[in-house]
């Protein structure tokens, strides 16, 4: 039987508080403790009521949902917080930033003409989330266990060496669910003389991987911009692929340029890791390093299958510090991964081996 989640729902609008709590109804496991019309009244209530789970709208008269989250986090709250964003660009901004203050997720308010519909698509996607909320808190109880199971054991961090003479060309990182505050993380480690280009597959739908991009940008030492049609690559910039779209690297006249396709989804994602580590395989065969970050699904994992059989060098994330072990787990299942190591220590390892292939 699954644990019980406790859930407070965040919202100005009083149909929508009533439409989460009926789409709630329906998603298994699930208790709504209570709703806040405003900022003020959702932290009064997450003190007296203590729940798993924040459903929070991102903007509210008094108090806005990214003061609520630096709120909580700054009485150490242990609530998470599942943002509601609406489907304009500053509701992207404002979510982007609520990501990377913390928020374990988003989910766009659907604003179809069908009023049946919309309730179905958030039904939907608040039971994904859920899902992957629920498996995040079992992996984070099995860690802070003292006595965890025998039968769910923790992979170790571990290191393997690369293949001889290999020589690394270029970095392809995947995330997914938790990937903006581990690409926060992870990306400022790598130096503004970094001698090759970083692709970035962040899954997030349009309009929103730009603010990622500027939000990055103003914390690396390498440029970060969201991936445009047509620029070559150049050695020391960050590329991250536009929501909606795959990005696809080709060699055209002496330089890898970028080439952005609206190909099916795959994985039920796009643009998918899968997609641009195949294409970044196809332009470096043996030369590649990928590293596949927190997130849900198995978005990576075969075309870091390619990259390995080649010859390149994969890097997946330790269990203990993803916001959801699905993708670098499904790495480090098919024994895919040379090295898996926490979060802090990704980046100084990779400058390490990149470095040291070229020299």
């Amino acid at each position: 039987m699954e644990d019980k989640l406790t859930v407070l729902i965040v919202d100005d609008s009083a149909l929508y508080r009533q439409l989460v709590r009926n789409v709630l109804r329906e998603v298994p496991g699930v208790e709504v403790l209570g709703a806040a019309k405003g900022g003020q009244e959702a932290l009064d209530l997450a003190a007296q009521l203590d729940p798993d789970l924040l459903t929070l709208d991102v903007h509210m008269p008094d108090i806005d949902g990214i003061h609520v989250l630096r709120e909580l986090k700054k009485r150490r709250a242990r609530c998470r917080a599942l943002m509601l964003s609406s489907l304009t660009a500053n509701g992207a901004q404002v979510t982007t930033d609520a990501l990377l203050e913390g928020a374990f997720d988003f989910i766009q308010k659907p604003s179809g003409a069908n009023a049946e519909t919309n309730r179905v698509l958030l039904r939907d996607a608040l039971t994904d989330k859920i899902t992957a909320f629920r498996a995040s808190r079992a992996r984070r109880r099995l860690v802070s266990s003292t006595a965890r199971p025998a039968e769910t054991p923790l992979v170790p961090p571990s290191e393997e060496a690369a293949a001889p003479g290999f020589r690394c060309e270029a970095l392809v990182v995947a995330t997914s669910t938790g990937g903006p505050v581990a690409l926060r993380e992870f990306l400022p480690g790598l130096p503004a003389d970094l001698p090759v280009p970083v692709f970035v597959v962040q899954h997030m739908p349009a309009q929103y991987t730009r603010p990622l991009a500027e939000r990055l940008n103003q914390v690396c030492p390498l440029e970060v911009l969201e991936a445009v049609d047509g620029i070559a690559a150049e050695a020391g910039s960050v590329y991250i692929a536009p929501g909606g779209k795959h990005l696809k690297l080709e060699r055209r006249v002496g330089k890898v340029r970028l080439k952005l396709t609206e190909d099916p989804p795959e994985n039920g994602c796009r643009p998918a890791a899968d997609y641009l580590f195949r294409s970044a395989a196809e332009i470096w065969p043996g030369r590649l390093m990928a590293v596949v970050l927190t997130g849900m699904g198995r978005d990576g994992m075969l075309g870091c299958r390619q990259i390995r059989e080649q010859g390149g060098y994969i890097l997946a994330q330790h269990a203990d510090g993803c916001s959801v072990y699905g993708m670098p787990k499904a790495v480090i299942d098919e024994k895919l991964a040379h090295a898996v190591l926490p979060l802090d220590k990704l980046a100084p390892a990779i400058v390490q081996r990149i470095r040291r292939s070229r020299s």
